[in-house]
């Protein structure tokens, strides 16, 4: 099943696509959530956060995976992952942190890190639903374009293009890190439900994605093949 929502405003976005999250928790609430970061996931974080203190949506079974780390940033780290899921999210719903999960991106070793990380969504049983963003270039988690799809979590480095879209959260555009460990293509298509979300200054790489051939050079077009995909497009910014 494919579908294609379009709204008028990135508020509107993020309360249809925290409806499928709350569905699928309250379906299954041991659930394991593959997490995404960047300005589109906001809004759907804070109607799950309102969810929770309003409706009392449960997260206290639920397991997360995020999709990727920077190399080279504590936790801590003000533009770290696991500091925005921290501010976005974990920090206002009753979830059990032992029971997200990141990458780290100061392991000593990447190879052995990947590795694990790669091991531990296994263990989980993989993922139930993923939420994606897509990148200005069609990547999904730090899945840049290449000559072929990626088939484990790996360290990646980071595109030009995409360096220059996270810089915005840097002061300086020297400070962006230069790598970051992603789970991979396959396990984001092993997901048994993904919702994508995406805004008006996305259209064009988001229709060449859905519309346009299945190529590793646009990574996220290798979602055209998920037997489960909502695709939720806000007008707005």
């Amino acid at each position: 099943m494919h579908e294609f929502i379009t709204v008028k405003t990135t508020e509107e976005m993020g309360r249809i696509g925290a409806d499928i999250f709350a569905l699928e928790i309250k379906k299954k609430p041991d659930l394991v959530l593959g997490l995404a970061t960047g300005s589109s996931p906001i809004s759907l974080y804070r109607e799950l956060v309102r969810m929770h203190k309003e409706d009392r949506l449960d997260f206290s079974r639920v397991r997360t995976v995020n999709l990727d780390e920077y190399v080279g940033l504590p936790a801590n780290h003000p533009q770290s992952y696991r500091a925005f899921m921290n501010e976005y999210l974990f920090d206002h719903v009753n979830i059990e942190l032992a029971n997200t999960h990141l990458p780290n991106g100061m392991a000593e070793d990447l190879s052995e890190e990947w590795k694990r990380y790669d091991g531990l969504v296994n263990s989980l049983g993989g993922i139930d639903v993923q939420l994606l963003g897509i990148g200005p270039n069609g990547h999904i988690g730090f899945n840049e374009p290449s000559d072929q799809f990626s088939k484990h979590t790996q360290v990646v480095p980071l595109t030009q293009e995409t360096i220059d879209a996270n810089a915005r959260f840097f002061s300086d555009e020297a400070e962006v890190p230069r790598e970051a460990i992603t789970l991979d293509v396959r396990h984001i298509m092993q997901a048994k439900k993904i919702v994508l979300v995406a805004t008006r200054n996305k259209e064009s790489i988001l229709r060449k994605a859905l519309q346009g051939p299945i190529t590793s050079q646009i990574p996220a077009s290798v979602l055209q093949l998920h037997q489960d995909l909502t695709v939720i497009f806000s007008e707005g910014e």
